[in-house]
């Protein structure tokens, strides 16, 4: 009974460490991705006078809008904190010594995560095709808003539509302008260009603010005549203009500054980026019938090559007895084309050979412009798939960072914000990469829609098995003297034994034992050169006696060494000093395994790694020659020591 309280409190204790950690990590992840759309939309934005409402509804749907991209990293953050916090305190250890496994630990963490992820698919389902309609719509209305009037001093402003502005000064309190020079080219036409300068101008906005009404003082403006054309000027180097000096003049400009919002109804009715206000429902309606409109374009396009293309001289034939003259064609000998346009005279081979090549021209126009509508009706039909799995691919993200996370947190046993941060950024921009690679290869129908959304997915799963198996056997994958001793054995990079005096013995060795230990030794070392002076293939793969045997022997070794450095003399220390360490086979299964006859059966596969192992081979049997003589020179040190006690 007390056990199954300590569960339920274990439970209790890991969701109120995970939470306030989601929550906090959710806050900043999405944060951060919410300046990465400032960075991204910020040109669409400034400049343009939007009011404080406008900016604050839109960062309130980019916010939203954002939470499938924070989601995933705020829980692969968290449970990296929480399981290293736990890993880094020894609580963790404190579980496991207490009979609970890694798996046990992790499932009431593993409940809220799945609950979270159906919680996101009802979102993503549900919730975000309106936030994305409202998104979209609200981006585009800014994006056309024209942006606020400010005419800077000493260059060309082309802020207005049909209009070239220069003001050489102005006075920022009166508002002034001094020296204005207006190139007017809103006719579109360089007959009716107008130019106008002027010692000063005032400008103001009307009150609907849907025009600019310049007023000008003392000023000149010059303009073309109607009757001025582009073919006078190729005849004449003078074109007929007016000039009209003024004192006073006004002049009303069109020029749109009010904020107006695009209906969401714009999005929602557009064919080509609708998908974005759909659910699923909607999505598998829109696209089965963008399938079925393919398929029928297909057959149409098909029937057309065969009775425009490739048989169109069928269309001459009576409609009553068409059937039967083609029926009867069959039996007909076909003579080659080659042949029969042989037999023609040249006259005729020239009028064949352009009917067909206008033919095959106006056929390939006519099948291009119905490709052309076919690629952007697949186009279409390749966003609404990705908006499909878009659905599903968030919650099982969700799932499988946690199962990244979580046993990652507690190889790596390093809480804070420090170490997981890292990790969790690396691991992120990989997700993003490849989500993005899936992303654009389905867009441009490369890969299938499956493959290509799928693609981050089916990439990391496995990553998350391999750490959560990890994990539950206590790896040390994150120990870097654990790579160091791996590579030091594939490099052959021996290591140094190290017997330094000692000053305090608490008991010297017995040289007496030692004869018999050598001997041992040598003989060990004898019986295994004899017996795997050469490994078999089938020795290699099945012999469990080979490891065995080494084992012995190198423990023979460790213990004897260990004995001799309690000595006083330093001649056996040093002579104790060489003697080499020995290294193990690296083999990839266990001897005589499933895995291991596998292997040894699949040939080529079990030949490259019996051709690895003959390096280690011939060093082990180097290494056991020289610790034999060794043995016989430390004999003779023993022999002395003990003559001289």
């Amino acid at each position: 009974m007390s056990k199954k309280i300590h569960i339920k409190r274990l439970d209790s204790y890991l969701l109120q460490t995970f939470l306030p950690l989601f929550l906090m990590t959710f806050a900043i992840c999405l944060f951060l991705v919410l300046m990465q759309f400032l960075w991204k939309y910020i040109a669409d934005m400034v400049g343009k006078g939007l009011e404080i409402k406008v900016i604050a509804e839109m960062f309130w749907y980019a916010a939203l809008n954002l939470i499938p991209l924070a989601l995933p990293l705020s829980i692969l953050l968290a449970s990296l904190m929480v399981f290293g916090n736990l890993g880094e305190d020894l609580e963790l250890l404190s579980i496991k010594s207490s009979g609970i496994p890694l798996l046990r630990t992790m499932w009431p963490l593993t409940v809220l995560i799945i609950f979270i992820s159906i919680g996101a698919f009802f979102f993503q389902n549900d919730a975000m095709p309106k936030i994305q309609t409202k998104f979209y719509s609200l981006l585009i209305s800014i994006r056309q808003k024209s942006p606020e009037l400010d005419i800077p001093e000493g260059v060309f402003y082309k802020g207005i539509d049909g209009y070239n502005i220069y003001v050489n000064r102005k006075d920022r309190e009166t508002g002034m302008l001094y020296d204005v020079m207006i190139y007017d080219v809103s006719k579109n036409s360089i007959d009716q260009i107008a130019v106008i300068m002027c010692d000063s101008a005032k400008m103001k906005m009307a009150e609907d603010k849907l025009s600019l009404v310049f007023t000008m003082y003392d000023g000149q403006q010059f303009r073309n005549f109607d009757g001025g054309t582009m073919s006078n000027t190729t005849t004449s180097q003078f074109v007929p203009y007016a000039r009209e000096n003024f004192k006073r003049k006004q002049m009303i400009i069109q020029f749109d500054a009010n904020f107006n919002r695009l209906d969401d109804s714009m999005i929602e009715g557009s064919s080509s980026s609708n998908y974005v206000s759909k659910d699923l429902g909607q999505l598998m309606k829109s696209i089965d019938s963008m399938k079925y409109q393919i398929d029928s374009v297909n057959v149409i396009d098909r029937k057309m090559m065969r009775d425009y293309s490739y048989l169109n001289f069928r269309n001459s034939y009576p409609a009553t007895e068409k059937d039967s003259i083609i029926k009867a064609g069959e039996k007909i000998k076909i003579v080659s084309p080659d042949s029969l346009l042989a037999s023609k005279d040249l006259q005729m081979k020239s009028t064949i050979l352009q009917n067909a090549y206008m033919k095959a021209d106006n056929n390939s126009n006519e099948f291009l412009f119905r490709s052309m509508s076919k690629t952007s009706t697949q186009r279409i039909l390749n966003r609404h798939w990705i908006e499909w799995h878009r659905k599903f691919t968030l919650p099982f993200a969700c799932i499988v960072f946690f199962f990244i996370g979580a046993p990652l947190g507690s190889i790596v046993r390093k809480g804070g914000l420090g170490m997981p941060i890292v990790i969790s950024v690396i691991l992120f921009i990989i997700y993003y990469i490849l989500d993005n690679v899936g992303y654009k290869m389905t867009r441009d129908g490369v890969w299938a829609h499956w493959a290509g959304m799928w693609f981050s997915s089916m990439i990391l799963l496995p990553l998350g098995v391999f750490l959560t198996y990890k994990a539950m056997n206590d790896s040390v994958i994150m120990n870097a003297d654990t790579y160091v001793s791996f590579f030091k054995k594939i490099f052959f990079i021996r290591e140094k034994r190290s017997y330094p005096p000692k000053e305090v013995v608490i008991e010297l060795p017995s040289y007496g034992e030692f004869h018999a230990s050598l001997q041992k030794l040598s003989n060990q070392i004898d019986g295994y050169l004899t017996s795997y002076s050469t490994l078999g293939y089938k020795t290699y793969w099945t012999d469990k006696e080979y490891d065995k045997q080494l084992q012995v022997i190198k423990t023979n070794i460790e213990t004897m060494l260990n004995t001799l450095s309690n000595s006083r003399s330093l001649e056996i220390l040093r002579k104790a000093e060489e003697y080499p360490v020995l290294i193990n086979n690296q083999r990839p299964f266990t001897p005589d395994s499933t895995m291991a006859r596998l292997l040894m059966y699949v040939f080529p596969v079990g030949i490259v790694f019996k051709l690895l192992s003959y390096f280690f081979e011939r060093r082990i049997a180097k290494d056991l020659i020289e610790v034999r003589a060794l043995s016989s020179e430390l004999t003779m040190l023993v022999d002395a020591a003990t003559n001289g006690n």
